[in-house]
């Protein structure tokens, strides 16, 4: 037996703020997206990279306020890219802890992604 990656599922309350920080402001790209219904809550899977996370509205499947720490080659790059995004709700910039280098940014829900390199 062998285990994967994890993929975090992180709770959202809005499709529309959801889209605009993780497709259009960090680059996720939207793998697939799942409704029992057209009116029922939106389960979303997305990636980055080798980064996956799965996005829920679905109130039973996990809390807000969590906080992710994702690998990336070069945190200043990042920095860089999200900054000529100009997105209305956040300007990341990098820090330097004792562990490395962090770029911290909190979604629209309370969930908390740290960007970080060595």
């Amino acid at each position: 037996m062998t285990a994967g990656h994890p993929i975090p599922i992180l709770r959202i309350f809005d499709e529309a703020k959801a889209r605009a920080f993780y497709v259009d402001f960090l680059g996720f790209t939207v793998d697939w997206e799942h409704r029992f219904e057209p009116d029922l809550p939106l389960y979303l899977g997305i990636s980055l990279g080798d980064c996956e996370l799965h996005l829920t509205e679905h109130h039973g499947d996990c809390c807000p306020g969590a906080a992710l720490r994702i690998p990336v080659d070069d945190v200043h790059a990042l920095q860089r890219q999200l900054s000529a995004k100009q997105y209305g709700y956040a300007r990341p910039q990098v820090e330097t802890m004792p562990w490395g280098l962090d770029l911290s940014v909190k979604d629209p829900f309370g969930n908390r992604l740290t960007f970080t390199s060595d």
